[in-house]
């Protein structure tokens, strides 16, 4: 029998469908998914324009504006992150570390702006892990070349090239699920306290919960989604 607590209340943590349109014969649905990640993106997008106007308009002998200052020390610390993992190989791929830390962050803690964040969709979250493990076998076969890869596939015995195939295509697989499933866990968490505990919301505990599961934990998954990838493109490249 179903708790009638949850009838009563039930969470909300789904994809909603918003419209949908008709494309080559098929019903095409744009959910929130969707729009949460436009909105994501504007504030990207925004965010750039601005501190771009402001570097324009700023004299080099004056000081910085805060805007400038906070873009710096974010450019900073990527370069700095991606410098002490990657290395001399870090000046290849800064740029797109630096473009999916920054998406994946604001991405997973969009929930304190109130929307469903978009990493908390699969769907969002295995293309990035596809795109980085399209990155990491460009490298392996460019530094190691094919005669290498194979090599390595059949080590440490050649019998065992099926389980390193395995390995190998697991990695998006791996990167993907680890984001979305934490991500989503904190957005049914939140769904479930804001559904299940009503009185509670109205004397502000809920803001130390959007804390954890928003701010830490999303700095989290989107260090460990990085360093990761990173990991990987290194060893895929090796000592060269």
């Amino acid at each position: 029998m179903m708790n009638p607590v949850l009838l009563a209340n039930e969470p909300d943590f789904m994809i909603k469908g918003i419209f949908s349109y008709q494309l080559f014969g098929q019903t095409v649905w744009i959910t929130t998914t969707h729009v949460c990640t436009l909105i994501v993106m504007i504030l990207l997008l925004t965010f750039a324009f601005c501190v771009n106007r402001k570097l324009k308009k700023t004299d080099p002998y004056d000081a910085p504006p805060m805007l400038v200052n906070i873009a710096e020390f974010i450019m900073e610390f990527l370069n700095n992150m991606v410098t002490g993992v990657m290395g001399k190989n870090a000046a290849k791929f800064v740029n797109y570390i630096s473009t999916i830390a920054i998406f994946i962050l604001i991405s997973n803690i969009s929930g304190l702006l109130g929307l469903r964040p978009p990493t908390a969709d699969y769907g969002v979250t295995l293309p990035l892990g596809i795109i980085s493990f399209c990155l990491i076998t460009y490298n392996k076969f460019k530094w190691q070349k094919p005669v290498g890869v194979l090599k390595g596939l059949m080590e440490p015995w050649p019998f065992w090239l099926p389980i390193n195939l395995i390995g190998d295509f697991a990695v998006p697989v791996s990167l993907s699920l680890r984001l979305f499933a934490n991500i989503l866990s904190g957005t049914v968490m939140m769904a479930l306290y804001y559904s299940l505990l009503p009185f509670f919301v109205k004397i502000g505990i809920p803001s130390a919960l959007h804390v954890y599961f928003d701010l830490f934990s999303g700095a989290i998954q989107t260090y460990v989604f990085c360093m990761l990838t990173m990991t990987y493109i290194s060893d895929a490249i090796g000592e060269t």
